[in-house]
């Protein structure tokens, strides 16, 4: 029997998501499986890397981790030296991450043959759709469903 209000999973946009998150993320994961970092880890030194020492909280906001996951996470990077926890001087109750020299060598390690990844995966899809595609996703982030 079908729920006729509830749409065909085919055409369901969560389910869709989760599918291209896996075409995208599967040679990611086989990517980062010779290493000691896995997705979570690998989002959050892109990140830092990118914008340089952040709060935890807006590091997990751009890395699209729950606050208490980042806190693991970040235990377990410390430990491996990939990442350091100083409190802020301005604000004792916030910690401000940086990524380490450690760090920095695991995303050069993996540069080139993740940017080998989504030159394949955009030479797929194509440059244009792929951009189009972006701006989409965008543009549905800014988009709050609940009203």
């Amino acid at each position: 029997m079908t729920n006729p209000a509830l749409r065909k999973t085919a055409r369901s946009l969560p389910i869709a998501l989760l599918r291209a998150r896996e075409t995208v993320m599967g040679p990611v994961r086989d990517m980062l499986a010779a290493s000691d970092v896995n997705e979570q880890k690998w989002r959050v030194l892109r990140v830092l890397d990118e914008s340089g020492p952040l709060d935890q909280s807006l590091l997990a906001e751009r890395a699209c981790l729950q606050l208490p996951s980042l806190t693991r996470i970040l235990r377990a990077m410390e430990g491996q030296g990939l990442v350091t926890r100083a409190t802020d001087p301005g604000d004792r109750r916030r910690s401000i991450v940086t990524i380490s020299d450690a760090g920095l060598a695991v995303l050069d390690a993996h540069a080139e043959q993740s940017a080998a990844i989504f030159a394949r995966l955009e030479a797929r899809f194509g440059v244009e759709r792929m951009n189009q595609l972006l701006d989409l996703l965008e543009d549905l982030t800014r988009t709050d469903p609940r009203g």
